[in-house]
C-alpha cells in the first residue's frame, strides 16, 4: 500500500526557504489561522485532572457535541480526529476485498483507510467541474462494495454534494459516509440530522478546521444506533485525551467568538479568490470550503510550489493526475493573501511567463 503523504513538516519548509520557522505563512493544512478561542488557552491552563484517565464513555463530551450539533448524544462517537473513526469503520465494515468507493480526486485517508484494512479502493471519477458522478459510482458498485466516501465539501476541490447526489447515492443501499470536516465554512448546512432517517448514512464532523483545534486531534461522527453498536465495539476506550475534551467544551461555550473567525475566514476566502483571479495563467475553483484550488495554466506546479516555499510560503500540491497542475492554498489572515499574490506574481513575472 502507498502511505498516506501529509503536508510538508514546518521546519522543512523553513529550511527551504533559508528562514525561521516563525516567518513561514503556513498555508497548506487547511488550519485555522486565528487558532482556537482564548477560553480554550484558559481552560487548559486551570484543568487539574490530567493525571486521571479520560471516561471511555465520552459521556459529558458527547453531552455537549450533541447539543452543538442538534443531534441525540446516543447517535455520537467521538474520535482521535475524524481520521480515526474511518478507521475504524473500515476495519469494521471490511473484510479482505471488500471494496470502498472514493470520489477522486479526494481526501487520501480513505484509500489509506481502506488498504490498510485488506480492502479494496475503487475510484468513481468526479466530473470535469468535481461534481460527483452518481452514474460512475453506480457502476463501481459490485456484490463487494460496503463503503461510499463522500466529503463534501470536498477537500481538495471544495464543492458540495448536493440532495439529489445524497439520495442517489443513499438508494444504492451501500454505508454511505458523508465526510463534513469543512462545512462550518459552507452555507450547505450539515447531514447530521438526515441520519435519523437513513440507517446507511453516517456524517462526520472535526473540531480541526473552523475551531482551531488541529493540534489536539478530535472529531466525531453520527451513528445509526446499528452501526454505533458496532464502532463501540472496537473504539479504543482512551482514545481521546482529556486536553481535547477540556477544549471542545471551552470551544463551544464561546461560540459565538469562535464562529466569528469562521466568518472572517469566509470573508477572506471571497477576497482571495476575486484577487487570484486577476492573475493571468491560474484558474481558481470555487469553494465552499476555507481553501482554494488553484489550477497552473502556465509553467509547473512542482515549479510554484518550489518558488512559493522559497518566499516562506507552505501550500500543498499533488501527485493525483488530474491534480498533477493544480495546488490547494488554505484561507489565512488578510496579510497571508497579500504575500500569497506579491508572490504569484512575481512567479508570473519570472519562472512562469518563461
Amino acid at each position: 500500500m502507498a502511505p498516506y503523504a501529509p503536508p510538508e513538516d514546518l521546519e522543512v519548509v523553513a529550511a527551504h526557504a533559508g528562514v525561521p520557522t516563525g516567518e513561514i505563512i503556513k498555508l497548506d493544512a487547511n488550519e485555522n489561522p486565528y487558532g482556537p478561542s482564548p477560553r480554550v488557552r484558559e481552560a487548559l491552563a486551570q484543568f487539574d485532572g490530567f493525571h486521571l484517565y479520560p471516561d471511555p464513555d465520552q459521556r459529558e463530551l458527547r453531552a455537549a457535541i450533541a447539543e452543538y450539533a442538534d443531534v441525540d448524544a446516543g447517535q455520537l462517537i467521538v474520535g482521535n480526529g475524524s481520521d480515526e473513526l474511518i478507521d475504524l469503520l473500515c476495519r469494521v465494515y471490511l473484510e479482505p476485498e471488500d471494496e470502498a468507493i472514493d470520489c477522486t480526486p479526494t481526501f487520501g485517508m480513505y484509500r489509506f483507510s481502506t488498504e490498510l484494512a485488506g480492502g479494496r479502493p475503487l475510484e468513481a471519477p468526479r466530473s470535469a467541474d468535481w461534481s460527483i458522478d452518481v452514474d460512475a459510482v453506480r457502476e463501481s458498485i459490485t456484490q463487494r462494495t460496503r463503503l461510499i466516501f463522500v466529503a463534501t465539501p470536498n477537500n481538495p476541490t471544495g464543492n458540495g454534494l448536493g440532495e439529489t447526489g445524497l439520495e442517489a447515492l443513499l438508494d444504492t443501499g451501500c454505508l454511505v459516509v458523508v465526510d463534513e470536516a469543512y462545512v462550518e465554512f459552507s452555507d450547505a448546512g450539515s447531514r447530521c440530522g438526515r441520519v435519523r432517517e437513513h440507517e446507511n448514512l453516517v456524517v462526520l464532523r472535526t473540531f480541526s478546521k473552523w475551531a482551531g483545534l488541529a493540534g489536539l486531534r478530535i472529531g466525531y461522527g453520527v451513528f445509526p444506533a446499528g452501526i454505533a453498536d458496532h464502532l463501540w465495539k472496537v473504539k479504543p476506550p482512551f482514545n481521546v485525551n482529556r486536553a481535547a475534551e477540556v477544549a471542545v467544551r471551552a470551544t463551544i461555550d464561546d461560540i459565538e467568538n469562535v464562529q466569528a473567525n469562521v466568518g472572517r475566514i469566509i470573508q477572506e476566502r471571497a477576497r482571495m479568490a476575486e484577487v487570484l483571479c486577476t492573475i493571468p495563467g491560474f484558474r481558481v475553483w470555487p469553494s465552499a470550503a476555507n481553501f482554494l484550488l488553484v489550477q497552473v495554466l502556465q509553467g509547473s506546479a512542482a515549479a510554484l510550489k518550489d518558488h512559493l516555499h522559497r518566499d516562506g510560503i507552505a501550500i500543498r500540491a499533488y501527485s493525483h493526475p488530474r491534480l498533477a497542475n493544480a495546488i490547494r492554498i488554505s484561507v489565512g489572515r488578510p496579510s497571508d493573501t497579500d504575500a500569497v499574490v506579491r508572490s504569484l506574481r512575481g512567479w508570473q513575472a519570472g519562472e512562469g511567463a518563461a
